[in-house]
């Protein structure tokens, strides 16, 4: 079997997903996690053609580290996510040519059911509070939301947001007890003396983890809030390979792995960094905001990885995209379960779709503080 193509394709609204086409016809999808950069990720790609055109498909591991390695300088997020949606083809199509799903390439079952944990919100803690109770009512047995302020607008004040997240936390707990489990998504919106005291003042309420409590470019930082807080920690989802997750696993600065398997190298490096932070005792809580390629792929990870926490899922399979994706894994109560098809277990209709155009998706994220400067979105 050769690899005969390599399509790029973008939504409307960001999704880049490629196609891996052989001369056998059996096809391979996947998903790169950088919404907005899709015409540099497509780009990526096509330099990627003249070593993939003619390949064995079979050849995961090689292929993967002539695309990482093989402009010679490291390439950065762009580029791994390039090769994270090539990657996440490439084992779909292995799974399909050989008739099984990709858990069973992975090692096999170690679950039955992968739990999941939706993105809910609201204005104020009591709109929260009621957005939390129609999840939970469908059967999650998690809730999650992005910290914010509480100002309404598209400022975002540090000691003004640990306030009103800690009103929050207080409402959802009130209002359901021990019987769900909460997450706060800070979105690496704090600064190590804010996120700080928002982790010590949400403790008592004893959150499942905290996420992304600061920005990503210096794991290091993550040691005086490791040493100064018992909460939880869930950090990883901008780190785009297995190097850059190295300080933060092993000196065990976090709790629950955020490994983006869009953006950090596919299957075949999330493979990696699952095990190492299995020598850690680290629990997988992958990062998957993006669409059913997305999903699929986490799911063959979870299924198959004996540390699983929880599994990021704002849109239920079967719920988006179901032109392009007509058939989704299975979702059922709050829980992904096993698809029965081989590879990732979706179908994929590229004629919805259109080739990569000259058009980005969106401005730059990003919230301003009161005074006019900038901060993450």
């Amino acid at each position: 079997m050769k690899i005969t193509n390599v399509k790029s394709f973008v939504s409307d609204v960001g999704h880049f997903f490629v196609k891996v086409e052989t001369d056998s016809g059996i096809y391979g999808v996947g998903e790169g996690g950088i919404r907005r950069r899709s015409l540099a990720l497509a780009e990526v790609i096509r330099s990627f053609e003249p070593f993939l055109i003619g390949a064995d498909p079979f050849q995961i591991e090689h292929l993967w580290q002539v695309m990482f390695r093989g402009g010679f300088f490291p390439g950065g997020v762009v580029q791994s996510a390039a090769v994270s949606a090539v990657d996440i083809a490439l084992w779909d199509i292995k799974g399909k040519a050989l008739n099984v799903p990709v858990y069973e390439l992975l090692g096999g079952r170690t679950r039955d059911k992968v739990v999941c944990y939706p993105h809910n919100g609201g204005a104020t803690p009591e709109a929260l509070v009621e957005n939390c109770r129609k999840t939970y009512e469908a059967g999650w047995k998690f809730v999650r939301w992005g910290l914010a302020d509480g100002s309404g607008s598209d400022t975002f004040e540090p000691r003004r947001a640990a306030q009103f997240g800690l009103k929050q936390v207080q409402a959802v707990r009130d209002a359901f007890g021990d019987d769900i489990e909460i997450l706060v998504d800070v979105h690496t919106r704090l600064d190590p003396a804010d996120t700080l005291d928002f982790c010590n003042k949400v403790e008592p309420y004893n959150p499942f983890f905290i996420e992304d409590p600061l920005r990503s470019e210096n794991p290091g930082s993550l040691r005086r809030l490791r040493q100064q807080t018992s909460v939880p920690i869930a950090v990883g989802e901008q780190y785009d390979s297995k190097w850059k997750f190295r300080e933060a696993i092993e000196e065990e600065l976090l709790d629950y792995c955020r490994v983006d398997l869009c953006i950090a190298g596919g299957l075949t490096e999330a493979r990696k960094i699952a095990g190492w932070c299995e020598t850690h005792y680290i629990y997988l809580a992958p990062h998957n905001p993006l669409g059913p390629v997305s999903t699929a792929a986490c799911l063959q990870l979870c299924l198959s990885s004996p540390l699983v926490g929880v599994q990021e899922l704002p849109r239920a399979p079967m719920s988006s995209l179901t032109d392009v994706f007509p058939v989704q894994v299975p979702f059922e109560s709050g829980y992904l379960l096993p698809p029965e098809l081989p590879g990732l277990g979706i179908e994929f209709n590229e004629e919805a779709l259109t080739n990569v155009t000259t058009q980005e998706y969106g401005p730059p994220h990003g919230y301003t503080r009161d005074d006019g400067s900038y901060t993450n979105w």
